[in-house]
Order: C-alpha cells, then structure tokens, then sequence
C-alpha cells in the first residue's frame, strides 16, 4: 500500500526535496509502489500535467490499482498550481481530506489522495516573499521571554527538516501550557517583530521560522526535542 510516509525520509531523501527547493519552482513528493521517493517538478511549460494509473500519464501511478486510468489534472492558472477532477475518476480526488469537485488551489504542504497515493505540493517562497520577508534585516529583533518560548516551539519541526509543517495554534498551546488566544497573541507580535506582517496568512509560519533559522534567532540547542 502506498502511504504519504515523508515524515520518516532518510538523509538522502531530505537532500533530494532540498535540492529540489533550491531550483526555485513548485513540485510534488511522492512514494512508489516500492516505497520509494519520487519528486515531480511543476513548471507552467508543462501545464497541465496527468495524473493517472497509465504509463503514457505525466505522473503514472501504475502501482495503485484504485486510480483510474485517467485520473485528474495538475493545472497551473497564472501563478496558482491547482488539482482538476472533473468526475473522470472512479474513486474520486481528496486534498487534505476534503473530496475535489472541479478544480481545487493548491498551497504549500498540501496533501493530495490519489487512490491510496498521497502526493505532497511543495511551493518554496518566490522572489517577492523573501525580498518581503528580508525586509527589516538588520539586528535581531528584541523579543520578550514569551515570544520566544512561542518562536523556538515553532521552529523546532524544523531541526529535523526544511520541509517541516509548522505547528498549529492548537498544537503551539497545548506544548506551552498557553491558551489559543494568547498564542495568537504572541505569533502576531513575531510576524510583526520580524518584518512579515504583509505575507499571505498562509506562508507567515513558514516564513517566520525560516528567517528565525537564517538569522540565528533560533538553532542549536533550541530545536532539541524537550525532555
């Protein structure tokens, strides 16, 4: 049975998706029948792409015998990478566990279910986020004791790869003792501390641990697990 599985990536695979990430375009992760990593990098050149149990499809998933032979469409609208089900598939297209009908936008850590395949769409910062993000460089920001115990719980994902899915408000409370409200709190204050209050709601996670990584804010020590 193929299964999503990323989380438990060896060395050489985590190299592979960053190495990926470096050339700067959008692509998805997947494992094989064999378990295997597979990377698909999406370019509009390219657009759009088959998905599909037949080998002439420009992603075959021919060891998964509950995708239809013509299964969906990877799409590239402008700049947005979307997931196309039409009703051609016997077995229907998920993304995060919600059923597509039609055409669905993609973002950054996504999990499509194809059959019993789970594909993951990676879409690294553009230009204009970093350069967004980058903003304020300069000296560290100031931070309270409060907001870094909230900053180095976000980041710690992230010790064990790039590719980590930042925690939730749920997830940041419940390891902090805090209340919901008061990690919001808290993380608005970090957005705007470190110059990306402007970011789309969805990348400012990511992008907040990121710039904490590269500017030392956050490393070492901080991303061990708590005992």
């Amino acid at each position: 049975m193929a299964v999503h599985g990323l989380h438990q990536s060896s060395p050489a695979e985590l190299a592979e998706r960053l190495e990926a990430e470096r050339r700067g375009l959008p692509f998805l992760a997947l494992r094989d029948g064999d378990g295997r990593q597979r990377i698909v990098t999406l370019s509009p050149q390219r657009s759009p792409l088959t998905l599909g149990r037949q080998p002439a499809s420009d992603v075959a998933l021919d060891w998964d015998e509950e995708v239809s032979r013509a299964h969906a469409d990877i799409d590239c609208i402008g700049d947005v990478w979307t997931l196309v089900d039409d009703g051609r598939s016997r077995n229907g297209s998920f993304v995060n566990g919600e059923r597509v009908h039609g055409r669905r936008p993609l973002r950054h850590g996504d999990v499509l279910a194809i059959g019993r395949t789970r594909l993951t769409f990676f879409a690294p910062l553009t230009a204009g986020d970093r350069s967004t993000a980058a903003g304020a460089r300069g000296a560290a920001p100031a931070l309270s004791p409060a907001q870094r115990r909230v900053l180095v719980a976000l980041c710690r994902p992230f010790g064990a790869t790039r590719f980590a899915t930042p925690p939730s408000n749920r997830e940041l409370a419940a390891e902090l003792c805090l209340s919901v409200e008061t990690v919001k709190f808290h993380l608005h204050a970090l957005f705007e501390a470190f110059g990306i209050g402007d970011l789309p709601q969805r990348r400012k996670r990511a992008a907040l641990a990121q710039r904490a990584l590269e500017e030392g804010v956050v490393g070492g020590p901080d991303l061990l697990e708590p005992a």
